[in-house]
């Protein structure tokens, strides 16, 4: 089995060295690869890419640019495309999550526990550190929702860690451009009725000012994806 660590990138020029050292610092039960999808950011952060790339763990990395800012989610249905692993999981690049949990988020797919896990943020926490409280009433109000529409128990639908099988991800319709990447994924996978484990994971969120990106009409925009996606086809 073979692990692939897809990072979208954008404008993150003070983390994105940090985190790339936390990825592959890591000891996975696998082989791994790391795949980087820059947005198109204007601050420097692609050149450090490179960077890393020629300098230090170029076996293991491979970096690819948008040719225009296109938003999280179709940067990473691109990154999509370039995969070779067994095994999907998303990090993002601010260092809000803990590379040193993937392992433990891998392992029920390893084993053949089921087909997808979520890192929730609220498995053990009512509120995790750093979240503001806007985005604390978006999230349990996301999650609730979905749960009402698919008929799910989440605790954290719009985790950013979520591990999934590849042969299953290539075979979704996923149509999202923003950060509607969370809403849209976990619908598809709760139509074809695939058991989503959630195991906790340790979250420290930054704010807008820190560099956070996510905006309210991401909010209406995830509302919208939850609703279409529960009632249109989900090719099998």
């Amino acid at each position: 089995m073979k692990l692939s660590i897809l990072i979208p990138v954008f404008n993150e020029e003070n983390t994105i060295e940090e985190i790339v050292s936390r990825v592959v610092a890591v000891q996975y039960p696998c082989l791994y690869e790391v795949i980087l999808v820059d947005d198109c950011s204007h601050d420097g952060t692609f050149e450090k890419l490179e960077r890393i790339q020629r300098q230090e763990h170029g076996h293991v990395i491979s970096v690819f640019r948008n040719s225009a800012n296109m938003g999280k989610g179709a940067t990473i249905r691109r990154g999509l495309k370039h995969l070779t692993g067994d095994i999907v999981i998303v990090q993002d690049a601010d260092n809000e999550y803990d590379p040193d949990e993937i392992p433990k988020l891998i392992e029920p797919i390893l084993t053949g526990q089921t087909e997808a896990v979520y890192g929730s943020r609220f498995k053990e926490a009512w509120y995790p550190e750093g979240m503001g409280f806007l985005s604390w009433i978006a999230n349990r109000t996301l999650t609730k929702l979905t749960n009402i529409l698919y008929g799910a128990s989440l605790t954290d639908m719009e985790t950013c860690y979520k591990a999934v099988r590849v042969s299953l991800v290539k075979k979704m319709e996923l149509r999202c451009n923003r950060f509607d990447f969370e809403p849209d994924i976990t619908a598809q996978l709760l139509k074809k009725k695939v058991d989503i484990v959630e195991l906790p994971v340790t979250y420290i969120g930054r704010s807008a000012d820190d560099g956070k990106k996510i905006k309210a009409r991401d909010f209406l925009q995830a509302v919208w994806v939850l609703l279409r996606d529960r009632f249109s086809r989900i090719q099998s």
